[in-house]
Order: C-alpha cells, then sequence, then structure tokens
C-alpha cells in the first residue's frame, strides 16, 4: 500500500473545517541523544519552535497533526524513543524518566526557546520529569488526560490494546482491531492513524511501528510506580494546564485533588466528548486550550 506521510494532512483538514490553503511546511528529522540512540521529530514551519508537542504510549508525533494544522505556529512534535521512527532501546525502557532523559539533549537542539510544552499520556508524565529537572526550559506546561496517579488498572484498557497481535495478516484486520478499541473515533482518521503508526511488511502482513513491551497475559508487568512522580509535580513552578477527557477513565477525581494540592498554579479543563486521546477526539477543543494558556 502506498504511504506518503505528509500526504494526509488534507484528509485532517476537511474532516475537521480547517481552512485548507495547501500542503503545511513539514519536515522529518533527528538527533542523536546518546550512543546509537536518535529521536525523529517532525518540524512544522520554518521559524524556532513555540511548542513541543509529545505524544501518548503506542502513538507516535503525527497524532498531533489536526492540532499543530489548527494552530498553525512552528511547533516540533517528537516521536517518544521506541516508537515511531525513533530509534528502540535495548533495555526496552520507555518511561518517563528515561524519556525525559532523551528530551534533555533532544528538545534543545530543535527547539530552544520553546513558550510551552504539551504532552499526553506517557509524553505527559514524561513532560511532567522533564519540566521537573528543566523547568528554565519550560515556560508553561501542559498535560492531557494524565497524572502521575495512573496505574495498571487505569491503564488497561492501554494495555489491552497493545497486547494484540504483533502481525496482522491484512491492513483491514488491524483496522478493525483499531476500530474496536476507539469507538469514539471516525474510521477515516483511524486509518490515518495506522498508515502513520504501522508498516506493511514484504510479505504483505502489517506490524506496529512502536516497540511493544513485555505483557505476559496482556499486563504491563514492567510498568514502574509513576507514583513517584509526584515528588515532580511538587517541584512544578510554571503554570500548568491539566487538560482532561470527560468520558476518560485515566485520570480520577482524587488525582484532580491530589495534583491540585502539590501544584496549586494548576488549571483544570475537562473536554466533553473526548475520552483519553484529547487530541484525536476533539483536537479543535484542545486546540483553543493550548492557544489560550500557551500562545495567548
Amino acid at each position: 500500500m502506498h504511504y506518503d506521510e505528509f500526504g494526509l494532512f488534507h484528509e485532517n483538514a476537511e474532516e475537521f473545517g480547517i481552512p485548507w490553503d495547501g500542503p503545511p511546511t513539514v519536515r522529518r528529522t533527528a538527533v542523536t541523544v546518546a550512543d546509537d540512540q536518535r529521536v525523529s521529530a517532525l518540524v512544522w514551519g520554518t521559524a524556532d519552535p513555540e511548542l513541543v508537542l509529545l505524544h501518548g504510549g503506542a502513538q507516535n508525533a503525527h497524532t498531533w497533526d489536526t492540532v499543530a494544522l489548527a494552530l498553525d505556529r512552528p511547533l516540533v512534535a517528537f516521536d517518544l524513543p521506541g516508537h515511531g521512527h525513533s530509534d528502540w532501546r535495548e533495555d526496552r525502557r520507555y518511561w518517563p524518566v528515561e524519556n525525559a532523559e532523551a528530551f534533555t539533549v533532544a528538545i534543545p537542539q530543535l527547539a530552544p526557546e520553546p513558550r510551552g510544552l504539551v504532552g499526553m499520556s506517557l509524553g505527559g508524565l514524561t513532560a511532567i520529569a522533564y519540566a521537573a529537572r528543566n523547568p528554565e526550559r519550560v515556560p508553561k506546561l501542559v498535560l492531557v488526560d494524565v497524572t502521575p496517579g495512573v496505574d495498571r488498572e487505569k491503564a488497561s484498557p492501554i494495555a489491552a490494546f497493545i497486547a494484540g497481535p504483533e502481525r496482522f495478516e491484512s491492513f483491514d484486520e488491524i483496522l478493525q482491531r483499531t476500530i474496536e478499541f476507539n469507538p469514539t473515533r471516525t474510521e477515516s482518521s483511524l486509518r490515518r492513524g495506522i498508515l502513520h503508526n504501522a508498516k506493511e511488511l514484504d510479505d504483505g502482513g502489517w506490524s506496529w511501528r512502536y516497540d511493544r513491551f513485555e505483557m505476559p497475559e496482556g499486563k504491563i508487568t514492567s510498568m514502574p510506580d509513576f507514583g513517584a512522580l509526584w515528588a515532580d509535580v511538587d517541584r512544578l513552578s510554571m503554570p500548568v494546564l491539566l487538560a482532561l477527557g470527560a468520558d476518560s477513565w485515566v485520570v480520577d477525581e482524587n488525582d484532580v485533588a491530589a495534583f491540585r494540592e502539590r501544584c496549586p498554579q494548576v488549571v483544570v479543563e475537562k473536554v466533553e466528548g473526548a475520552g483519553h486521546s484529547i487530541q484525536g477526539d476533539k483536537p479543535l477543543e484542545l486546540t483553543a486550550l493550548i492557544q489560550d494558556f500557551v500562545l495567548g
């Protein structure tokens, strides 16, 4: 199947009513963050990026395409280590602190003076770890549907999806499984997402682009205790926006209360009609929140 990663933006624009004046200026690049370890990214625009975007686990930088089109500002969307076009790690540790170490090297190279950092799910936890260690590089922080209160139970629907087959016989097979686990999304958006997040094999089968965690019986057995990141929340001094999907299961009221206690400056916004992946379910609403909070 023919795939041009820069050839689908018009579909995003059409689906969400974003004015289309022709293809945006986007390039793929990569930076070296350690020996034999590169992190890949999509750089939007020609000026220094105003925003840095970090996606969730089992996603990739293209999850932000609609948001990037709607914002129409220079930004950089990274592939997390082990995801998208970024290199895989031999130790398979793709957790927040390890990711933050990689981005401590990568972000200054591509976004020397960003106005804000946006992270969703695993990318949000990574953003917390990064911001706590590099506060001078994060003027404002946006977290999309995640706090350190996430645990194996709350992450179980995500784990169930990731724990599916490593190989699919056809594109239709991988599409049907994705539709099953994403009932709030349109088929056209899921089709785009798979083209960005999977690859066709030489024999016609398909597999995901991300490195799978070891998950016996569908459980992420290697998942650390994210509760340790509450100490990093204590250290956040910049303005913080916590955007929650009203239909999501990942963040509960206790998590929000704990975040408010540890980070009094946090602003909490709920996005109606959105699940965990707000950027996929309600990208224009998330765009408005980012625009007002970071760029307004």
